[in-house]
């Protein structure tokens, strides 16, 4: 199929401007993220209803027209998977394109399968078996390859095609307004960007630790998080999660009890260490706070949720949709706890699930 790659502004005018009559465009990204914090965008792709533009991000100077395409209100942006794309795409303009329509949400309101990976559903739908091969290509070498960068529009060529079957299918079993809600929630700019102050949440074992530990350990991944942030640098090489949780139930006091440790890399050391001691010691003087629970259940809360697990599998059945994108575990245990913010607990989710899962408490 015929494609374009786009290096400068001028050109990225003129194809918008096609762009602008056509009532969808499909779209994917390919990055690298390696040594930074934040994805380093290196090729936009976008179908409309005539070709595929190739735009080399890396090269283009002025990329407004593409972010008044994105922000056109009457065109559908078609995605597959589109989380890691609205990711980098809100940090590029501050917003995600709207409206969304993702395929791989599509399928699963569908019954296709869960989570079905955009190689497999182009077989489903078109037969057609999508070479892989170039899965691994450094997208951010100059130049790229003629084979490179043909697989790459191959992502959005037939995302176009598959499109109009999946919208005429949801549509005719009345699930077009439940996949608008679904993106919609993915299009939310809160859910690309990490606060510092909630860093703690990526760290899995907290629930096993202590209250006290839990505040140094927040602590901990506050600083690492504004520090890979403000660098552009991955979180492992300031500090991993193993650190954090030995620096939380050690708690040392100076330089060589640190260094004793042996868990922080000797270039954070030297460049952070004190800052590392000062950080642990302001968290020891500040009130303790249990900020992830242990997740073990107590029997009758093991009882509750068998018993809601049962209504989900239920419900699953009849819709012909995967239990856990209904309401995963998580959701099932906020629940139990009487915490109202359970995703089940709203929307299409609320009426088709939801509220047989509240009369059953």
């Amino acid at each position: 199929m015929p494609h374009t790659l786009i290096t400068d502004t001028d050109a990225l005018a003129r194809a918008a401007e096609r762009w602008a009559s056509s009532p969808f465009l499909a779209l994917d990204t390919e990055f690298v993220r390696i040594d930074t914090y934040y994805p380093r965008l290196c090729l936009i792709q976008v179908r409309d209803h005539q070709r595929t533009d190739l735009l080399d991000m890396t090269a283009i100077a002025d990329i407004k027209p593409l972010l008044d395409a994105l922000d056109a209100p009457a065109q559908i942006k078609l995605f597959h998977a589109a989380s890691q794309d609205l990711e980098i795409l809100t940090q590029l303009h501050g917003s995600a394109p709207k409206p969304l329509f993702d395929t791989q949400i599509a399928a699963t309101l569908l019954g296709v399968g869960d989570q079905v990976g955009y190689g497999k559903l182009v077989q489903q739908q078109l037969n057609i078996t999508l070479d892989k091969s170039l899965s691994r290509t450094d997208w951010a070498r100059r130049p790229l390859r003629q084979d490179e960068l043909a697989y790459a529009a191959d992502d959005v060529e037939y995302l176009a095609q598959i499109y109009p079957a999946l919208q005429a299918e949801l549509a005719a079993r009345g699930r077009l307004e439940w996949l608008a809600e679904d993106c919609a929630r993915m299009a939310e700019p809160s859910q690309y960007h990490t606060d510092p102050a909630d860093a703690w949440q990526r760290l899995r074992g907290l629930g096993r630790m202590s209250a006290r530990e839990q505040t140094v350990a927040a602590a901990l991944a506050q600083w690492r998080e504004t520090l890979a942030q403000t660098h552009n640098r991955p979180r492992k090489w300031i500090l991993d999660d193993d650190a954090i949780y030995r620096l939380a139930e050690r708690q040392p006091h100076t330089l060589k009890a640190l260094e004793l440790l042996q868990v922080v890399p000797s270039k954070t050391q030297l460049k952070h260490g004190e800052a590392l001691l000062d950080i642990i010691r302001e968290a020891q003087n500040q009130p303790e706070t249990r900020w992830a629970a242990d997740d073990e259940l107590s029997d009758s809360d093991k009882s509750q949720l068998k018993k809601l697990q049962a209504i989900v599998a239920d419900r699953a059945r009849a819709l012909e949709l995967p239990p856990g994108f209904i309401a995963p575990r998580a959701d099932l245990i906020r629940i139990v706890h009487h915490q109202a913010n359970a995703r089940v607990l709203s929307g299409w989710r609320r009426t088709q699930c939801g509220e047989a899962l509240l009369a059953a408490l």
